[in-house]
């Protein structure tokens, strides 16, 4: 038996967003070829990546199996409007940076029998990125000047074939997150001894959560594939992250020497001079990041191949943001942010033509509704419903490598 090694080296996307999300900060660029194909993978899973999308579509795969990939994502910062106490609660508009993100991937499968086969992925399904032009005049500094989310998963993975026409796969997550979190001022309170509104806040924080995933795959005839694939949602504890307060202007704070205020740690007298004083303490905050559903059906041609899928994604889980002061203190008062955001569906459409053994191409359209409503819509996570536009190519060495090529194109509407 011959194994096969899949190698795709590098997949490009230009976002026209400020965001690298799809609704919401769902991330699923996990497989050139289902990129390609506007995501549209979940039936056909044939390749390593169907780890990410359907584990059951491993027991397709001959011998040894590795996908390499690296997404590069380029976020056009867009114009974001809304209120903020800054102008009185006026509505303004202010455009975001334009930033790029880089993810990448990794499957590696093995068949060990000819019903049982196992794998590994590490992918990165969630994340986000903000930031405004500057954050000591952004007139949304009070609510947020940067935010960055960051997760990584391991996916240790198993399928077994039940006969020709089912096989069955489920994986654990395991997934590590970092979230960083800035805004200008912090409102302080009064009692601290210290104005009101003139400290930059920044939360550094990282933190681990446990999950799952579990797929079906339904061969009723050659031509014909159904796949189903459920991923668990992540309540992503952020436990005892760095939190520094400073002086949002140089000189901006004189305190004189002697007893620090009383909200302050027994540390010493009050800093003083150039800069004014700042504050380390620890804060933490939970990121609910939601479980997904995905629904799809394949027919498979000599040549042609047309899949058309359903994405639901369980949002109603992200309630808030909320942000706790470990100190306990009156310097910094705890901070919530309601959410409430809705369960959303996505659809995908793909095709793929190959023109000669080596040489295939794709195309796919993707529609994401956005998830988040208008009541709770601020800076820090705007977002809109999307389409997206995709194309790719395969190219097949005689040695049994391939190199995919992906580009994928975002537009929003709506908003």
């Amino acid at each position: 038996m011959r194994n096969r090694r899949v190698l795709a080296l590098l997949v490009i996307l230009l976002f026209s967003a400020t965001s690298a999300m799809a609704g919401g900060f769902r991330i699923p660029e996990a497989g050139a070829k289902a990129m390609g194909m506007g995501f549209a993978f979940t039936a056909q899973a044939d390749d390593p990546s169907a780890i990410y999308f359907n584990p059951a579509g491993i027991m397709q795969l001959e011998g040894d199996n590795l996908k390499v990939g690296m997404t590069y994502i380029k976020a056009n910062g867009a114009t974001f409007s809304g209120i903020t106490p800054l102008t009185g609660g006026a509505s303004v508009s202010e455009t975001q940076k334009d930033l790029d993100f880089f993810v990448p991937t990794m499957f590696i499968t093995r068949k060990a029998s000819p019903n049982f086969a196992y794998g590994v992925g590490i992918f990165s399904p969630f994340g986000l990125g903000q930031e405004y032009e500057n954050r000591n005049t952004s007139i949304f500094r009070n609510q947020i000047t940067k935010i960055d989310l960051m997760t990584l998963v391991v996916n240790p993975t198993v399928a077994y074939k039940v006969n020709d026409l089912l096989s069955v796969g489920a994986g654990i997550d395991f997934m590590y997150g970092r979230a960083k979190l800035s805004r200008t001022p912090v409102g302080i309170d009064s009692a601290t001894g210290f104005p009101a509104n003139l400290y930059n806040g920044d939360l550094d924080g990282d933190g681990t959560a446990w999950g799952f995933n579990i797929g079906m795959l339904v061969t009723p005839t050659k031509q014909l594939k159904i796949g189903v694939a459920f991923r668990s949602k992540f309540d992503l504890d952020i436990d005892d992250g760095a939190l520094h307060l400073g002086s949002v202007f140089p000189g901006g704070i004189i305190v004189s020497p002697g007893p620090p205020p009383v909200a302050l740690p027994p540390q010493g007298p009050a800093p003083i001079g150039f800069g004014g004083p700042t504050f380390n303490t620890t804060a933490s905050t939970t990121v609910h990041i939601p479980a997904t559903l995905d629904l799809g059906v394949a027919y498979i041609l000599d040549r042609l191949t047309l899949e058309v899928d359903a994405s639901f994604t369980f949002w109603s889980s992200f309630k808030s943001l909320d942000i706790d002061n470990n100190d306990n203190r009156v310097f910094l008062p705890d901070t919530a942010s309601p959410k409430n955001w809705d369960d959303v569906v996505a659809i995908y459409v793909g095709g793929e033509y190959r023109v000669t053994d080596p040489l295939a191409l794709r195309l796919g359209f993707r529609y994401d509704r956005t998830p988040v409503p208008d009541e709770t819509m601020g800076p820090e996570l705007p977002d809109s419903d999307k389409l997206y536009y995709c194309a790719g190519r395969d190219t097949r060495s005689t040695n049994g490598h391939s190199i995919l090529t992906t580009c994928t194109w975002t537009r929003r509407t709506g908003r």
